[in-house]
């Protein structure tokens, strides 16, 4: 049974198809990356989520059940467009979200005071929201997010804005919430930060779901038998001298005194035979598959639809 699910989501605006016949299928525990360009229909899809919108059709499942409004108590959401008052000052707006999360106010501000430390904005907590910086009201949102320990946490481009300091800081919390056993929905146009953390990925494209699973099967599905070769320099060898019907060199660069190369295997052929042609002329520091990163695959697969 899956943790959260979304089954033939359809959803219409207008004349235009946001959602076609979109399903999805998260793992309890996962960090489910929600990939695709602009305007594909992501957004979409987490509106319908978060019961913000209804689909036009389809179906919403939460830990095997239908999705009823109240179980976004069970559910943070932190949208891409941040929202907080400005006139309020900082404490006060944070025990008051917290409390429409059912949090009564002495727990709320013992919470707050913790997590307010953790993110050293503790002296900002009688300071007016206006006082603030992007950044430093973007963490007081992702702490009101958090606040009620939900089961579900769904981040809308959680590290926009946010300096390097600050975004590994985040991606430590993210992590650490998994830990202790949240499911986060994770919607983002970082593929560097998508490998790094998420454990499954979902990419929509015009409107269409069309990958799925876990991020290390899709990775491995799309590598295409290349392989990287590095030796030391030798200024006298020739690698494409050596290559026969089984493989071609794609590229190779040079680099102080490490010379790689980047094999591409074009009939079937057994490692040891392959470097076997290359041992006698080369000293080999290391051999490997070529596994494409989340963004090559990202833009093949949305190039191609």
């Amino acid at each position: 049974m899956s943790f959260f699910a979304a089954q033939n989501i359809i959803k219409n605006y207008a004349n235009h198809r946001a959602l076609d016949d979109v399903s999805i299928d998260i793992p309890e525990g996962a960090i489910y990356g929600l990939l695709g360009p602009n305007g594909a229909g992501k957004t979409s899809l987490i509106r319908i989520i978060t019961q913000i919108t209804g689909p036009d059709s389809g179906k919403l499942f939460f830990k095997g059940v239908p999705l009823i409004p109240s179980d976004m108590n069970r559910i943070g959401y932190l949208p891409e467009e941040r929202g907080l008052y400005k006139k309020m000052k900082v404490g006060e707006q944070a025990v008051y979200l917290a409390r429409l999360k059912g949090i009564n106010k002495n727990d709320a501000i013992k919470r707050l005071k913790t997590w307010f430390e953790k993110f050293e904005i503790e002296a900002w907590w009688d300071k007016k929201v206006e006082e603030l910086s992007k950044g430093m009201a973007q963490k007081v949102q992702f702490i009101t997010t958090v606040l009620h320990e939900p089961e579900m946490l769904i981040f809308d481009e959680p590290f926009s804005g946010f300096d390097p300091i600050n975004v590994e800081l985040l991606k430590k919390e993210i992590l650490d919430l998994r830990q202790k056993g949240t499911t986060i929905i994770f919607s983002t146009h970082n593929m560097a930060s998508v490998e790094e953390i998420c454990s499954h990925i979902a990419l929509i494209n015009k409107s269409r779901k069309i990958i799925e699973g876990p991020i290390n099967e899709i990775r491995e599905k799309y590598a295409n038998d290349t392989y990287q070769l590095s030796f030391r320099y030798a200024p006298d060898f020739k690698p494409e001298q050596f290559t026969g019907e089984e493989f071609e060199i794609l590229s190779q660069k040079t680099e102080g005194n490490r010379q790689d190369i980047i094999l591409q295997r074009i009939k079937p052929c057994n490692t040891n035979t392959l470097l076997s042609r290359f041992l006698p002329h080369i000293d080999i520091l290391s051999y490997q598959k070529v596994i494409p990163g989340m963004n090559d695959i990202f833009i093949k697969l949305v190039k191609n639809q």
